[in-house]
């Protein structure tokens, strides 16, 4: 193990990539005081790793997004452990920030190992109301207490009911979507792999019980520190990030990455997820005490408040498009707008569904109209 500053990405020579997209390198780092970043491989569309970071105390760790349920990953973990003198059974805890399964697919190795617990949303969800949800985006302490979490928090008997323990369980129910398209599915791989197991009497990927679910402004002592929970919808509904004022670490998962953004589907039981998302930025753009930001995809940085409103343009940008789009075709499906807005590479569910957020969130804000065709279909126009 070896403890350095962060990586400034590509060295010449290479082929230039993304940072998330680099392949998960072997080493482990110390990236903030008793903070390892441990790199795990992925096989995801636009990705090439996952950053599943070790939060060490006095009895073990914890694990933040401890990756896929592959067995090469897991592999890759044990190796990892192994580097800082841990062992899986050491990993007492197990902090899940979102509902997509190179951050909680891990979970069920270690913690049948460990016994330990198992901390995330207390709207912790495995697609019961939507289908699975892409990672990343198509192209690409009073200060901290409930009214800045992101979350109204439930008062009383309400809030006491959300911290409840209980077991997610995956929903089989696929309907069309709203607009008439199809939904995503995950990576032709992960399909065949899933329906493989699935003919040997075997589950893909188990999930245990949320033993700890929490809510945004709850407080939780993790790594001999103090972390915030921030809740911050839009990417899921039921993403958190970890804020640790004291040493000025955010643990931001895949809310804010650094030089992609994350996907925003429009496959939400929030009515607006790109506004949640807004919303969220702004909740995480103004926090204080941040001065380094850990994601789950991508090298650490250091310009929280930057990077939010760098990524919040990008979106306003894209509006803007989807506007001009509408004056050039008129009264549209959501599959025409996809197809102005997107590179023909990229046309599909998952730009559908991105475009269907778009659509739908200036539908909201007055600014576009809809009504549906005689087959069923969104048609939008400005």
């Amino acid at each position: 193990m070896e403890k350095t500053n962060p990586p400034e990405g590509p060295q010449p020579g290479k082929r230039k990539r993304r940072q998330e997209q680099e392949d998960a390198a072997t080493e482990v780092t110390e990236v903030a005081p008793d903070v390892l970043r441990m790199q795990l491989p992925i096989s995801m569309p636009g990705l090439g790793h996952v950053n599943c970071y070790a939060l060490l105390d006095e009895d073990g760790a914890t694990l933040v997004d401890p990756g896929l349920p592959s067995a090469n990953s897991f592999r890759a973990l044990e190796d990892r452990l192994g580097q800082a003198g841990l062992r899986v059974e050491d990993c007492h805890t197990v902090v899940v920030t979102h509902s997509h399964p190179d951050h909680f697919g891990g979970a069920s190795r270690v913690l049948d190992r460990s016994q330990g617990k198992l901390v995330a949303h207390h709207s912790f969800y495995l697609g019961a109301v939507a289908p699975p949800k892409p990672e990343v985006a198509v192209d690409d302490l009073h200060a901290h207490e409930d009214a800045e979490s992101g979350l109204r928090v439930p008062e009383d008997s309400a809030r006491a009911h959300a911290h409840k323990p209980f077991t997610p369980v995956r929903s089989l129910k696929r309907g069309p979507t709203p607009w008439g398209g199809n939904p995503p599915r995950p990576p032709f791989k992960m399909r065949a792999r899933m329906a493989l197991l699935k003919m040997m009497g075997r589950s893909f990927m188990s999930m245990p019980t949320i033993t700890h679910p929490k809510a945004g402004g709850d407080v939780i002592r993790l790594g001999k520190r103090e972390f915030f929970i921030v809740h911050t919808p839009g990417h899921t509904e039921d993403h958190i990030c970890l804020h640790d004022p004291e040493n000025e670490v955010f643990l931001a998962g895949d809310h804010v990455l650094p030089s992609i953004t994350p996907h925003i589907s429009g496959l939400s039981s929030n009515a607006d997820p790109l506004q949640a998302f807004f919303d969220s930025l702004v909740t995480a753009a103004e926090l204080k005490h941040v001065s380094q930001i850990l994601p789950a995809h991508g090298h650490p940085f250091d310009d929280l408040a930057a990077r939010c409103g760098a990524i919040r343009e990008h979106h306003d940008e894209r509006l803007i498009r989807v506007k001009e789009i509408g004056r050039e075709l008129g009264p549209a499906s959501v599959n025409d707008i996809m197809k102005k807005l997107f590179r023909e590479r990229s046309w599909g569910a998952m730009a559908e569904s991105e475009t269907y957020a778009h659509v739908e969130h200036l539908r909201l804000l007055g600014e576009m109209g809809s009504h549906r065709d005689d087959k069923g279909y969104l048609i939008y126009e400005v």
